[in-house]
């Protein structure tokens, strides 16, 4: 049985940065190991003693690089790949400008399996090693992605996304069809190898009360699903909420009302939510996901990070209201929404938000997330002088975390000097040619 030895600076997990010291609950170990063993992590120590221990286990010594669990990204949009970085819209006219001629594309499947690919290979290049993405409403969008996901050995999540008005024709549905495609779907992929379905209303204003109760009832039916939408993300959205839905108590209740609200709910953005949807939402154990490139690129609003302190909280891309594919890119900005708000907020805290938060938003935080024995093995390992720039901040570094920061707000791919799906080395190169022959 093969095993390999991972050395070099480990990041450890003992407990949420938000509900204890930061430097308590995550930590660095700079003479660290992690043993990997049949996609899993079989052991984590200092350095000497994995060695001595298993003096048999390939060794991969990656020096000063810190290694870390694969990123986890909570909430994307893959078929908006090729509109990432789209100027000067909010979130209405960036839906019609930019989102629904684009996600019309994806009838073709062609199309829909190239930038399934394209996107993963991007993210994976950032060391994102799991995605939980809205398709679109064609079956063969949810296909495509699962098939590139399948393909890569990545643990994933994604759901047709449903709408039965306020978009064009070609992108519509109906209560009916969104209850039928969403459930084969489900059959045909959820639990397959490391695949998993999210029923996926887009939100409220795209769904009629029929096909939000049809997908409620959905959901019922199949509770160990996750279920993902968007939630307050900007004040003329609200708006427009109210105006539809005249007798729902606020923006949450649009969803409550037809049991699409629990703790396998995910609830996106989440910006401007009033002191009862707080309390709801923490009531029913649901999770939150903050995105805050996305936030600030199209000029909804600046989350509120205390909130973590009692919610499950995620950090997101928010790919391509987002304007990056990279989670270090996204960390940077939650680092700066927070001091926009008044909260200085610890690289533990932002490095922890990236792997274990968004796992536990996505429930998976048993498989994923940490470098914890016995959890599955996606594991990154990350080069804290990538460029000049962050090497010579580096240099004059004093503790590990003050090494970190620096990588955290300017770093990109190119910091990402190792990723291991499921154990295994991933190799860029030779992604597209096993995809194609899947």
């Amino acid at each position: 049985m093969s095993q390999e030895l991972l050395t070099g600076h480990v990041l450890r997990t003992y407990g949420s940065p938000f509900e204890q010291d930061p430097t308590d609950a995550v930590q660095i170990d700079t003479d660290g190991g992690v043993l990997i063993e049949s996609g899993k992590i079989k052991d984590v120590g200092t350095a000497s003693d994995l060695r001595a221990s298993f003096p048999h286990a390939k060794l991969t010594d990656l020096g000063n690089h810190l290694i870390l669990p694969g990123f986890v990204d909570a909430h994307v949009h893959y078929p908006q790949t090729a509109i990432i970085a789209s100027w000067g819209k909010r979130l209405i006219d960036w839906l019609n400008t930019y989102t629904f001629p684009e996600e019309s594309r994806f009838s073709d499947p062609v199309y829909a399996r190239e930038i399934a690919s394209r996107y993963l290979d991007l993210t994976l290049a950032h060391g994102t090693t799991t995605v939980c993405s809205y398709a679109t409403i064609h079956s063969q969008s949810v296909d495509a992605f699962m098939n590139a996901a399948r393909a890569r050995g990545l643990r994933a999540y994604a759901g047709k996304t449903c709408m039965d008005r306020n978009a064009p024709t070609s992108l519509r549905d109906t209560a009916q069809t969104a209850y039928d495609d969403s459930a084969a779907l489900l059959a045909r992929w959820h639990g397959v190898d490391r695949l998993g379905y999210v029923i996926t209303p887009r939100f409220s204003p795209t769904s009629t009360p029929a096909q939000l109760d049809a997908l409620g009832a959905l959901w019922a039916e199949n509770p160990h699903c996750l279920m993902q939408t968007h939630l307050s993300e900007q004040t003329d959205e609200i708006a427009w909420v109210e105006a539809l839905f005249p007798t729902a108590r606020d923006y949450l209740d649009t969803y409550e009302a037809y049991g699409l609200l629990g703790e396998n709910g995910i609830y996106g953005h989440a910006i401007h939510l009033t002191a009862r949807e707080k309390d709801r939402l923490a009531e029913t154990r649901a999770a939150l996901v903050h995105c805050p490139t996305s936030n600030t690129f199209i000029g909804s609003g600046l989350f509120d990070m205390s909130l973590a302190q009692t919610l499950r909280v995620g950090l997101a891309t928010d790919t391509g209201g987002g304007s990056s594919f990279s989670m270090l890119r996204t960390m940077a900005a939650a680092y700066e929404v927070a001091q926009l708000r008044g909260t200085v907020l610890h690289p533990a805290q932002l490095l922890w938000l990236a792997t274990q938060g968004s796992a536990r938003a996505l429930k998976a935080a048993h498989q994923i997330g940490s470098l914890s024995v016995g959890l599955e093995a996606d594991i990154i390992a990350l080069d804290l002088a990538s460029t000049p720039a962050i090497a010579q901040r580096v240099a004059e570094a004093e503790d590990p975390w003050q090494a970190v920061f620096p990588t955290i707000m300017m770093g990109d791919d190119r910091a990402v000097s190792g990723v291991w799906i499921n154990g295994r080395p991933y190799n860029l190169q030779n992604c597209s040619s096993q995809d194609q022959n899947t």
